[in-house]
């Protein structure tokens, strides 16, 4: 089994993704990526047929998505533009995106209603929009776990999900949050999935070790991704959002 864009932390979104882009099957899509960094989507996306263009404010994580890109061939087809999400609507064309990725950035931003609104203002009418948030639940349940027991209370009672001001993320969602916020920039959520539902708490040696073990995983976390309570305790919530 492959385990690059198939390993269990990223399965779910994948397999959403894989789905959006059979119902456009025979199409080559135009595709904006993000924050997405080294290209871990936008390299297997491009080696798709499809064209993405990466927006990221690191200019390493960019040398790095360039190379990943010249090695797998599809360098022609992967736009490297620096840049941070908060200007996303001046680096990128109106109206102009098949598919918008936005994974683990509306946690940091300085205005994510804003970041919102020009993810939705990248996309053609009919477009979708992939994005990842991390999930206030599962960050209060993790601390509480560890023994963090202050820290996991005030992410519990954070109305943004903070643990506190050492805190590395400015906000965390869960899914109604999220869907709101979304449908504030005009985009209609479609579809709700926990990401990580237990991937981040099997030891990595039992799965290097135990005979169908990674396999097991990824299927536990595929089938438990859209089903509540498993979905809402996730370390992240990903939607699929349409612009009508």
């Amino acid at each position: 089994m492959e385990r690059t864009h198939a390993a269990p932390r990223t399965a779910v979104v994948w397999a959403v993704l894989r789905a959006e882009l059979e119902r456009r099957a025979g199409e080559k899509l135009t595709i904006v990526d993000v924050g997405g960094g080294t290209g871990g989507f936008a390299v297997p996306l491009a080696e798709a047929g499809h064209t993405v263009t990466v927006v990221d404010a690191s200019p390493d994580a960019l040398a790095a998505l360039a190379r990943r890109a010249a090695e797998a061939g599809v360098a022609e087809r992967v736009t490297a533009v620096q840049g941070d999400a908060d200007r996303l609507g001046e680096l990128v064309p109106t109206a102009g995106a098949d598919l918008v990725l936005c994974h683990s950035v509306l946690e940091v931003v300085d205005d994510p209603v804003a970041v919102a609104g020009d993810l939705a203002g990248a996309l053609r009418s009919g477009g979708a929009a992939s994005i990842v948030v991390a999930n206030r639940v599962a960050a209060a349940l993790a601390r509480a776990i560890a023994g963090q027991l202050p820290a996991a209370l005030a992410t519990f009672q954070d109305e943004a999900g903070r643990g506190g001001p050492r805190d590395t993320l400015l906000r965390r969602y869960d899914a109604a949050s999220a869907s709101a916020l979304l449908a504030q920039a005009g985009l209609a959520v479609e579809q709700v999935h926990g990401v990580r539902v237990a991937a981040d708490l099997v030891p990595g040696a039992l799965l290097d070790t135990e005979p169908g073990a990674y396999e097991a995983l990824l299927r536990f976390e595929l089938a438990t991704a859209a089903v509540p309570p498993y979905r809402d305790i996730a370390t992240q919530i990903h939607l699929l959002a349409r612009k009508s």
